[in-house]
């Protein structure tokens, strides 16, 4: 059974790479638009692994991911945060909220690919 991925994205095009960069590799990919879908298609689907975006319309990602981790039924869910925002403050704060790992955008096919391999593994 493939891995199921949930990727929280709201750029359109970034969101159509991930999804076929990750559906090309064989995962089962689920989509939101923003961060209060996303935690709701978290909670309701939990999927293996969230690939969750930190600007984000209403709720951010590192919302979206704190309120993950303080959910008994999400909380062990890896998270791969991306962002354009690539200080190390922002990337400090994805790990403070519970990301698994942090890639500044653009994110590559292989960077994205290996992020995913790698927590999907180690969830396993």
């Amino acid at each position: 059974m493939p891995k199921r991925i949930l990727i929280v994205e709201d750029d359109p095009g970034v969101l159509r790479f991930f999804s076929f960069s990750l559906e090309s590799e064989g995962y089962e990919v689920i989509n939101a638009m923003n961060g209060l879908e996303g935690l709701k298609k978290a909670q309701a689907e939990l999927p293996d692994l969230l690939v969750l975006d930190v600007m984000l319309p209403g709720l951010d990602g590192f919302e979206v991911c704190h309120r993950l981790r303080g959910d008994a039924a999400t909380s062990q869910i890896p998270v791969l945060m991306v962002s354009a925002k690539g200080q190390e403050v922002d990337r400090e704060m994805a790990l403070k909220v519970g990301a698994n790992r942090f890639l500044t955008k653009p994110v590559g096919f292989e960077d994205l690919i290996g992020a995913v391999k790698e927590l999907t593994e180690q969830a396993v």
